[in-house]
């Protein structure tokens, strides 16, 4: 099912769509590796986290890692998908200097994780649901050095070994942006449950992305697969810059080549890399040193019970319980770290019903905004969610005003501090006494006969007098307070 709305590319021949499908190759979160005990801690010395199965030195037998399998059904389960109760690995076979065994142990014909779907929220409300074909684990390859020396290439074979889950999605995305928020979305769910952190530029997160053209609602074209992209802007270009190549060619009468692409972020195009293989030319056979995986029902149910609350779920709760918009909803819940940062202020505030909406606008308007303009993230901010709950809890009782709250935020920004005792320290309490505000509104009507006659007649003037008012008590007077005498006195 497509989003409506997906956008059409224009040829000279008429109109055409894209399709895409995904193939994301998440890291899984575990302390070693998928057949070994060799830590996956990034960042060591070249080959100095192998172990002699990583290696594949004779005689070595892998043994499954218990983590990794976990982490995978935990997966599934957060992608609504069937889990296979048993699952088989294979051997996909192909020779590559990266690959020591001259094997990659991954799984083929019975899969982990079965078929699911991710709803994807798009701008204007609009939704996408893209289905899951399957998620498999699998072993990754070393990794090439090629510019350690002018005559060979090096290999680091930290990374050998490491366990992925590959996600295949359905060919169910219609344009670059659909594909982008499917990244982001499936990236948001994986890092709640913590089976993947999510972390493109360390190459945790990669994406080989499915690109073919059709007339609008057509059969489905030959597609191009370009391979290993570890950045969601770059996918976006990658696909606008195929897609339009694609209909260029077809409209020239053309045929598009089935075939494997890099694409050049400098260039911001992709170029051929091979044509690519069919799932016979790996020459797939189940894994003799490895037995079947099973297990029970019970097993997968326990799991289930113990996930954590995903995105949509929280969104929900965030709609229902507090009354915020689906889009503020939706700003606070798309990365987990902000999500916690609105639950600690939550938990902190003396009426959450009261003030849990004013509380998200100030997270998303004031401290979001703020955090962005300087380039900073929310795990170095000089705000914390401790004192932004005080402020919050300040305005709903009425202690200081929404102007009043703007200076304080300022002064914690800078300074640091308790809001409270600064509010107590340096008089900033808004004026709520009426016998202090009646002298000022008094002076003031006294001050503009004119406006003041004129106010009878059209009501709405009365904002005219409270922000003189306002301004007068250096933004201290309740406003409500100050609007009610205002409209007493001149008899509105």
């Amino acid at each position: 099912m497509s989003a409506t709305g997906a956008k059409r590319i224009k040829g000279t021949t008429g109109d055409w769509e894209v399709v895409i499908g995904m193939e994301i190759h998440a890291q899984v979160t575990s302390k070693s590796k998928l057949f070994s005990g060799a830590s996956t801690e990034f960042g060591g010395e070249p080959n100095s986290q192998v172990s002699l199965v990583d290696a594949a030195m004779p005689g070595m037998l892998p043994v499954i890692n218990e983590e990794c399998v976990r982490q995978a059904v935990r997966t599934g389960l957060g992608l609504n998908a069937t889990i296979n109760l048993r699952s088989v690995f294979d051997r996909k076979n192909y020779f590559y200097p990266d690959l020591p065994q001259g094997y990659q142990i991954s799984q083929y014909k019975s899969p982990i994780v079965g078929e699911g779907e991710v709803v994807v929220e798009l701008d204007g409300g609009k939704t996408v649901t893209v289905g899951i074909e399957r998620l498999h684990l699998e072993q990754d390859a070393a990794k090439l050095l090629h510019d350690q020396s002018p005559t060979m290439s090096y290999v680091d074979l930290n990374r050998s070994g490491v366990a992925l889950m590959e996600i295949v999605s359905k060919p169910d995305l219609r344009d670059a942006e659909q594909a982008k928020a499917y990244l982001a979305k499936l990236r948001s769910i994986l890092r709640y449950l913590g089976t993947c952190d999510g972390d493109m530029e360390k190459g945790s997160l990669r994406a080989d992305v499915n690109v073919s053209v059709r007339r609008p609602g057509g059969p489905l074209g030959t597609r191009c697969e370009i391979k290993n992209m570890n950045s969601i802007a770059f996918i976006g270009e990658a696909i606008e810059y195929e897609a339009r190549r694609q209909v260029d060619i077809i409209e020239d009468g053309g045929a598009i080549d089935q075939e494997t692409r890099l694409f050049d972020p400098n260039k911001g195009e992709t170029r051929s890399m091979r044509s690519k293989e069919e799932a016979h030319d790996y020459r797939y056979f189940p894994d003799p040193d490895l037995l079947p995986l099973e297990f029970s029902e019970a097993y997968v149910a326990a799991l289930k019970a113990e996930l954590p609350e995903l995105p949509d779920q929280k969104k929900i709760r965030f709609i229902e319980g507090f009354g915020l918009s689906p889009y503020d909803a939706g700003v606070l819940v798309a990365e987990r770290e902000s999500a916690d940062f609105y639950e600690t202020v939550l938990a902190k505030l003396a009426d959450k019903a009261r003030d849990g909406k004013l509380a998200a606008n100030w997270v998303i308007n004031e401290l979001f905004g703020r955090l962005n303009k300087q380039g900073r993230d929310i795990s170095t901010s000089p705000v914390s969610a401790v004192q932004l709950a005080a402020i919050v809890d300040l305005i709903g009782e009425g202690t200081i005003s929404g102007k009043i709250a703007k200076d304080l935020f300022e002064i914690v920004w800078q300074e640091g501090g308790d809001p409270r005792a600064l509010v107590e320290a340096r008089g900033m309490k808004q004026v709520t006494d009426l016998g202090a505000i009646e002298k000022v509104v008094d002076d003031i009507i006294a001050a503009n006969p004119e406006k003041a006659e004129q106010a009878k007649a059209r009501p709405q003037l009365v904002g005219w007098f409270v922000g003189q008012v306002m301004k007068s008590s250096g933004g201290k007077a309740n406003p409500q307070a100050v609007n009610d005498l205002l409209k007493s006195r001149l008899g509105i």
